[in-house]
């Protein structure tokens, strides 16, 4: 097969992102510059969700309602991916972050179990972290189809599009066969959107066994770029040895500076030792022993001189250029946003000739501006949004609008006590798909997502 440049939703969102790339300047040395949006947020009458004037939002599905398959809508609601089908179609497919014990969260009720679910728990009962897939009507936005379309797996956390129409659907989950259930978990797993029903849950194990977040696929070479949620995590990638065969196998890599001289730990805890808006060369380590029974990738990795990064988690990819989310990174632990500009011989042996760059783009300074970035997306005028996640007794989550010069500002604010998640856009751009985590809400928001502002 043969990929082309641009990413899952068509070329208005990847003209965006080009845009983003060519356009975006250094980020400012220690703070993050504000800006004012779209304007004030006005309030929601019904306590859910907070726009500014101009824009609108619909439920389209929620907790507990029954899909076309008889199942259950699921809780935790997560990473989310918009695709475009025939006949003017969409498709979403969307994560449920369900553990090991939230059967009663799941989709089944008192169903029996399928033959498509992947594990068990030892006491029987099929785990129920998965994903469900939402046919939709792109202009009217009717769910035509909603169902069950993986199962059996744990903290399906966040994920990815790929360019031939398929969700990489990651665990964040590092449980072992034998504690509690039957089988290792810590992979990904591929579920196309056209399909109508359980897909066959295969473990794309070459990928890695590690603390699964996010994945993005460079649609010029399919290579996959992978996060990894941990307080000392790596930046991988994956180079398939068939583009577009993720099954067929694979190297895995991690990200390190091309300098030894310069600190291997981007998080910026102790000292600034990675300057917002400055850029490194990087190369790329091999990795081995990648299904890690011992959990330890990331350590031997780190060994090896791969960079540390602060609990990566969102990824976007656009036109050469990819950004991702470390969550508490920083001195003031409120954030990073990563930038990685990929080598025009990315992946091939000439590549160290003309290495890439990385440059850390954004550092949060305050949580009234940024604060704990996890899944992030590209609006159709080239800014970066960005769903928070806080981790504190009582959190007042957005969503995060970044401009190309580093510029944040609050395009949303969630007036129930959970996160948002899942953002991604239709691929008209008329519409931006988000989820509210738990109980589950994905909601449909339209407004003037083009404009510039």
């Amino acid at each position: 097969m043969q990929l082309n440049r641009r990413n899952f939703t068509g070329g208005l969102t990847a003209l965006a992102m080009s845009g983003f790339a060519q356009h975006s300047s250094l980020a400012r040395r220690g703070a993050v510059m504000s800006h004012k949006g779209y304007g004030p947020l006005q309030a929601d009458p019904n306590g859910l969700l907070d726009l500014p004037k101009g824009f609108s939002y619909r439920v389209i599905s929620e907790f507990r309602g029954t899909m076309s398959d008889g199942n259950r809508v699921p809780d935790r609601a997560d990473g989310m991916g918009c695709f475009a089908m025939p006949d003017g179609k969409i498709a979403l497919v969307r994560n449920h972050e369900l553990k090991a014990t939230h059967f009663d969260d799941g989709p089944f009720g008192n169903a029996p179990s399928t033959p498509a679910t992947y594990d068990h728990s030892n006491d029987g009962k099929p785990l129920v972290g998965g994903t469900t897939t939402l046919l939709l009507d792109e202009q009217t936005l009717a769910i035509e189809r909603e169902h069950l379309s993986l199962v059996g797996t744990i903290r399906n956390c966040a994920g990815g599009t790929t360019p031939w129409g398929s969700w990489l659907s990651c665990e964040e989950d590092m449980t072992r066969a034998g504690d509690g259930v039957k089988r290792d978990h810590g992979w990904i797993f591929e579920v196309p959107a056209a399909h109508d029903g359980l897909v066959d849950p295969v473990p794309l194990k070459a990928m890695g066994r590690f603390n699964h977040e996010a994945a993005a696929v460079d649609p010029a070479t399919g290579i996959v770029y992978l996060t990894e949620d941990r307080n000392d995590s790596l930046f991988y990638r994956f180079i398939p040895n068939v583009p577009g065969e993720l099954a067929e196998g694979g190297q895995l890599q991690a990200m390190a500076f091309a300098s030894d001289t310069i600190d291997n730990d981007s998080r910026n805890w102790g000292e600034t030792t990675f300057q917002p808006g400055a850029w490194q060369f990087v190369r790329w380590i091999d990795v081995t022993d990648v299904e890690s029974p011992k959990d330890d990738l990331r350590e031997r990795g780190a060994r090896d001189g791969a960079v540390k990064f602060a609990r990566g988690e969102g990824i976007i990819f656009g036109d050469g250029e990819l950004y991702f989310c470390c969550t508490n990174g920083g001195a003031a632990k409120e954030g990073q946003i990563m930038r990685y500009r990929t080598s025009r011989f990315e992946g091939q042996k000439e590549e160290n000739a003309a290495p890439g760059l990385l440059q850390l783009f954004m550092e949060s300074t305050d949580r009234r501006q940024y604060s704990y970035g996890d899944n992030l997306t590209i609006a159709p005028n080239g800014h970066l949004i960005v769903c928070e996640d806080q981790y504190s007794a009582t959190v007042d989550n957005h969503l995060r609008g970044v401009t190309p010069r580093g510029e944040a500002y609050a395009l949303a604010r969630i007036r129930v006590q959970t996160e948002p998640a899942g953002a991604c856009f239709s691929p008209d751009g008329r519409t931006m798909f988000v989820n509210l985590y738990s109980p589950t809400k994905t909601l449909a928001v339209s407004g003037p997502w083009s404009k510039a502002i």
